[in-house]
């Protein structure tokens, strides 16, 4: 499988009660797709999956299994601390009709490289799927080195890495020395530079609110190859980028941004609290800004 284009990882839309508006969540898949984006992950951060019972994971699968209906790949989350529960996850994720898995480093174990692809490979196995590996250290505290990466060679089936690591050097080490996974941007304010080095895709929360934005950028850089018009877009988008990494509140500013749209993304679920109004309101002018600027330089309305 071939990850091309702009994958957004779904909110989980809540009630004010924490149940699940299942009418809310109807409605972003159906934006999403309108607006172009290339494919949806289930059960990423941004869903919430750790805050979800097991039984809550396994509804959301086949639920938008069923909304997505084909019409873009889904990729589903597999994490979890346990590699049994995650090679349950993975198994479920196909039973439902995922096109990929997206795996990640079993968070708080703090595994080896060699754990890690142990772990991996046994997710592997268990679903015989496309994966995405995902390499956040910020969060898991280790990082997919060259020994899980040469490990996991032994299967054609890890054809993609989000690389969230934030360190450049990275990049270029899985662009020169590891061609046949292929990169995808996991690091939004570095999407340029994954661009320039080859990422033909981009993991990008935002895109549950700004879906027309980030397709913009993909869409000079990646297919039109045009760095100018490119970096004249990531100039626009960078205050958004920095408002939704300050203070520890990306799932909320992502929540808020697509109610901003009309569809009621509701709370994030404890211990997350919502944003206070001054959060609201720089949230919301950060966003007027960038889509006044962004359409002035693609001539299409945001």
């Amino acid at each position: 499988m071939q990850f091309e284009g702009i994958y957004t990882p779904l909110v989980t839309p809540y009630h004010a009660d924490f149940s699940l508006n299942e009418a809310a969540l109807a409605e972003t898949v159906e934006h999403l797709i309108a607006a172009g984006v290339h494919g949806l992950v289930v059960a990423g951060s941004t869903g919430e999956y750790y805050a979800q019972t097991t039984e809550e994971r396994l509804d959301m699968m086949t639920r938008c299994a069923t909304l997505i209906d084909g019409r873009v790949p889904m990729v589903v989350g597999t994490g979890a601390i346990r590699t049994e529960d995650s090679v349950m996850y993975a198994e479920a994720a196909k039973a439902a009709g995922a096109d990929a898995l997206l795996v990640a480093t079993p968070p708080y174990a703090y595994p080896t490289g060699r754990e890690i692809a142990l772990h991996a490979l046994a997710v592997d196995r268990a679903a015989n799927l496309p994966v995405m590996l995902y390499n956040y250290p910020g969060r898991m505290s280790v990082n997919m080195d060259e020994e899980t990466l040469d490990r996991l060679g032994r299967s054609p089936n890890f054809c993609g890495i989000k690389e969230s690591s934030g360190d450049i050097n990275r990049l270029h080490m899985l662009a020169r020395d590891y061609p046949h996974i292929a990169v995808s941007c996991g690091m939004d304010d570095q999407a340029l530079e994954f661009f320039a080095w080859g990422a033909r895709s981009w993991v990008c929360a935002g895109s549950n609110f700004a879906p027309e934005a980030h397709i913009a950028l993909y869409q000079a850089c990646a297919v039109e190859g045009d760095f100018t018009k490119g970096r004249a877009i990531m100039s626009a988008m960078l205050p958004l980028m920095r408002v939704l990494e300050q203070g520890g509140k990306f799932v909320q500013c992502i929540k808020y941004g697509l109610t901003l749209r009309g569809i009621d993304a509701g709370p994030p679920r404890k211990p997350l609290q919502p944003l206070n109004k001054d959060d609201k309101r720089e949230l919301a002018e950060v966003i007027r800004t960038m889509n006044t600027a962004i359409s002035s330089i693609t001539g299409a309305p945001l």
